[in-house]
């Protein structure tokens, strides 16, 4: 982190361009998998969350929910509002301008509707969701992935750890 932090900006994107993408996709595939060993269970799944979603403990929870906790999770889970994505944007060289608005935009919808819906559905499916007893965050996620598959859980152990990395190089900046 230290070598490629000293190497400046131009240091750290090519790095964070290389690495970031990559553990997307992992990422996601990883998670197609868990989906698929358990396919048998999409569709109550996808159910328990719509009916969740609806119900109307997750209309009063929500209001609360979404003013304190929900942006506290937004702003760490793809930086949204907190200002450090925008420093990096803003320190690209572009002949077009509007090409990186576009990955600025990108970037809130891959990781909360893609990413985030496909932990969902993995945590649901394997049924991780109703026996883990409090448990939240990567702790609950990672039981989640392991039940669904030993192996799953070191795919996703790289995933967090090059998710670390890069977080740990961009804000350095």
């Amino acid at each position: 982190t230290g070598i490629t932090f000293l190497g400046g900006i131009k240091s750290i994107a090519r790095v964070t361009s290389k690495l970031v993408p990559i553990m997307g996709v992992i990422y996601v595939i990883t998670g197609l998998v868990g989906i698929a060993m358990n396919g048998d269970q999409l569709r109550h799944a996808i159910n328990l969350i719509i009916n969740g979603a609806f119900s109307p403990n997750a209309a009063l929870g929500g209001v609360l929910g979404v003013m304190i906790v929900g942006f506290q999770r937004a702003a760490f889970s793809n930086e949204a509002g907190v200002g450090s994505a925008a420093i990096a944007h803003a320190a690209v060289k572009t002949d077009r301008p509007v090409t990186e608005g576009l990955v600025s935009l990108y970037e809130p919808f891959i990781d909360t509707v893609v990413v985030c819906t496909i932990t969902a559905l993995v945590i649901v499916i394997t049924g991780s969701l109703e026996s883990s007893a409090g448990v939240q965050g990567i702790p609950l996620t990672s039981k989640a992935f392991a039940s669904a598959g030993s192996w799953l859980l070191y795919v996703l152990t790289v995933a967090a750890l090059v998710f670390a990395f890069s977080t740990i190089m961009s804000w350095s900046y």
